[in-house]
Parts: structure tokens; C-alpha cells; sequence
């Protein structure tokens, strides 16, 4: 793949696949894959329930925005980054101006089917899970859209499909 390609950064509510496609992308492309959730994790040694429970969503967010800032700055990566990492002006300007940020839209049936028996998710520790994905959906996705320059669908579940879609973006240039 050509050097020159920008860094991929992944977007998308939770259960879109962006760690997943982003492990895979990284493969494909011979680049360093990062997860900005995984680094918080082992930076900290502790699990994000934990640090939302000690900490609140407010001082994940500011530990978030130190790691989005650090991994986009470096060059030719894939990133996969949480589905809040849009909520801070200084996150959505990073994944927008350092690389290519793709949204991987995925509709809220789908986000409740992927994170059913996922525990590591503060967010959906409710017992109505997927209200809380749809009002995450409405207030994120124009975030999402703002930022992104490709959206791409991942309802089909298909890796190397939306893979390859990506692929093929990334090989075009951005329309001025």
C-alpha cells in the first residue's frame, strides 16, 4: 500500500466493529493498529467501568482526549476510537484534520444485537440498553457525519467488504 496514504481513524457508536476492522485494516496496510480505548486501559491498569465509576464520564473524556491527541498526531496509523471520543471539540478536530476519518454507521438494532452480553460498557449498564443507544445515535451520528470524509454501512457485518471499501476510499482523493 502506498506510504503516503493518510492514517485511518475509525468512528462509530459502539458495536460498529471499529476495533475489529481496525486490527484487520492495520494488517492489511502493514500499520501500527491502535485502540484509544485499549491504551486508556493499559495505561491506567484499570477497565473504563472503573474509571467512569471512580473518575465520571468527565474524567474519562479528559484521559481520552490526551490519548486521541497523542495517536493521531503519529504518522500512517489505524485508529479505532470509543463512540464518545466525538463529544470534545479537540477530538472531533484531530480525527478530522490529521488523517481520514471514516464513520462506520451502524443502525441502533444492530448496536443492540453486537453489545447484548458486553459488560465493559458503562453506558449500557441500564436495563433498557437499547433507549440509551438510540439517544446516543441521535445525538452522536451528526457528530459522526461532521467529522467523517467517507461514511461507510457495516449492517452487513462483512469485514473484508467494508474493509475493501475503505481500501478504495482511501486510494481517492478527497473532492476539494
Amino acid at each position: 500500500m502506498d506510504p503516503a496514504l493518510p492514517s485511518v481513524f475509525l468512528i462509530g457508536p459502539m458495536g460498529a466493529g471499529k476495533s475489529t476492522l481496525g486490527r484487520y485494516l492495520g494488517q492489511v496496510l502493514g500499520r501500527p493498529f491502535h485502540d484509544s480505548d485499549k491504551v486508556i486501559v493499559d495505561r491506567t491498569g484499570a477497565d473504563i467501568p472503573w474509571i467512569f465509576d471512580m473518575e465520571g464520564e468527565e474524567g474519562f473524556r479528559r484521559r481520552e482526549a490526551e490519548i486521541i491527541d497523542e495517536l493521531t498526531a503519529l504518522p500512517e496509523v489505524v485508529l479505532a476510537t470509543g463512540g464518545g471520543a466525538v463529544l470534545w471539540e479537540a477530538n472531533r478536530r484531530h480525527l478530522h484534520d490529521r488523517g481520514r476519518a471514516f464513520y462506520l454507521y451502524t443502525p441502533v438494532e444492530v448496536q443492540v444485537a453486537r453489545t447484548r452480553h458486553d459488560r465493559n460498557r458503562p453506558l449500557l449498564q441500564t436495563p433498557d440498553p437499547e433507549r440509551v443507544l438510540s439517544e446516543l445515535m441521535r445525538v452522536r451520528d451528526p457528530i459522526y457525519r461532521q467529522i467523517a470524509h467517507h461514511v461507510i454501512p457495516t449492517t452487513s457485518g462483512n469485514l473484508r467488504r467494508v474493509a475493501d471499501q475503505i481500501l478504495h476510499c482511501l486510494e481517492q482523493p478527497l473532492p476539494s
